[in-house]
């Protein structure tokens, strides 16, 4: 099993984009269950504010890379999951999908020296725990991005985070989730 620290991959690293494609192949093939027949991408996430934009941003740049039947993407710019609709989400998706693994993408606030981290891990994340948001559970594996320092102001926080720090994640996020994807489907884990 890799050490905990792997699951951690800072985008300053010029190998982040094939460290993250390893590191979210690895946790895939971990939590991935066969009977499993869609793999839903649930980015979490408002345009409205800088720091919360990851999860739609993904969405975005991943919905038009997506080319198997079998892979969904929620939440995007033009329609994106947030506090407000995330159960209605939730229940569209338990609807539509029959034994979805669904793969959760949200931003959070962290630790100065964790900003612009990705964290790749098997389990659900809890969207808005760091505003205080009592949300539901929500995935099978996630990808968070550390995108400004916690603490107080957290609302202020996310309004002043740096666009040009989550783009990079964002490209960083969809193109590993692209690369792990290809790859998966030709050594037919899921296709």
């Amino acid at each position: 099993m890799q050490a905990i620290e792997n699951r951690i991959i800072d985008i300053k690293n010029p190998n982040a984009l094939p460290m993250f494609t390893e590191r979210f192949i690895f946790t895939f093939r971990e939590a991935y269950k066969m009977e499993c027949t869609s793999i839903v991408v649930l980015c979490i996430g408002t345009d409205r504010s800088t720091g919360d934009c990851l999860g739609p941003l993904v969405g975005y740049k991943l919905s038009s890379m997506v080319k198997w039947q079998n892979v969904f993407v929620y939440g995007t710019l033009e329609n994106p999951v947030h506090a407000k609709n995330l159960h209605s989400t939730l229940s569209t998706i338990k609807t539509n999908h029959k034994r979805p693994f669904i793969i959760a993408v949200d931003a959070c606030l962290g630790s100065h020296e964790k900003v612009g981290c990705i964290i790749v891990d098997k389990g659900p994340i809890v969207p808005g725990a760091g505003v205080n948001k009592k949300l539901p559970k929500a995935g099978d594996m996630y990808i968070i991005g550390i995108v400004n320092v916690g603490g107080l102001a957290e609302y202020l926080i996310l309004q002043n985070t740096r666009l040009s720090l989550v783009m990079n994640m964002a490209d960083i996020i969809s193109r590993g989730m692209y690369l792990s994807f290809s790859k998966l489907a030709e050594a037919s884990v899921w296709t």
